[in-house]
């Protein structure tokens, strides 16, 4: 699903160890870290001083919501628990990032836990999306569909839906070539 080579930017990297596991495991990516909070990108640069990955650039600082982004161009997009914690208007600005990064046929990688129409919300799901609603009304499980609708009106389509463990799910997203 990721391209043999190029650089993969990954959204909302927390903490990096995630970063930190996929570049050691795709040497041929470059790996661009980024996050909004500077601690999360403190924590990214000692996981990145402390593996030595020499494919993980250090982290940008990003915010989902701003124009530009403090990158020009990704060969596929990574955003790993970030849809659920974050008001709507992140996602959104998330989409049209990539819609303006990405070329036609890359890869947009969603994961994490959403609502699916026609497949049963674990009670867990349930309960989590509850407790994220209580500490902030903006946030919650997002529903597929809301998703891909505001995707394909920026030129994507949704390759798939894969289960995951913990009830989440890896939405696949690849850009469309614009019409002719």
């Amino acid at each position: 699903m990721l391209p043999t080579s190029g650089t993969v930017v990954e959204v909302a990297s927390g903490t990096g160890e995630h970063a930190v596991y996929m570049a050691a495991h795709l040497p041929a990516l470059t790996w661009q870290p980024s996050d909004l909070s500077d601690e999360a990108r403190d924590s990214i640069d000692a996981w990145r001083e402390s593996d030595g990955t020499d494919n993980m650039l250090p982290p940008l600082a990003l915010d989902t919501t701003s124009d530009p982004w403090p990158i020009e161009h990704a060969n596929a997009i990574v955003c790993i628990n970030m849809v659920h914690i974050s008001p709507w208007q992140a996602t959104e600005g998330l989409l049209r990032g990539a819609a303006r990064l990405l070329a036609p046929g890359a890869v947009l990688y969603l994961y994490g836990p959403y609502h699916v129409t026609g497949r049963p919300t674990a009670p867990s799901n349930l309960d989590f999306d509850a407790n994220l609603r209580a500490r902030n009304p903006a946030w919650g499980l997002r529903d597929v569909e809301a998703v891909q609708t505001e995707a394909r009106a920026l030129g994507f389509a949704l390759d798939e839906v894969i289960d995951m463990p913990a009830n989440n799910y890896s939405l696949i997203f690849r850009k469309r070539p614009k019409p002719s």
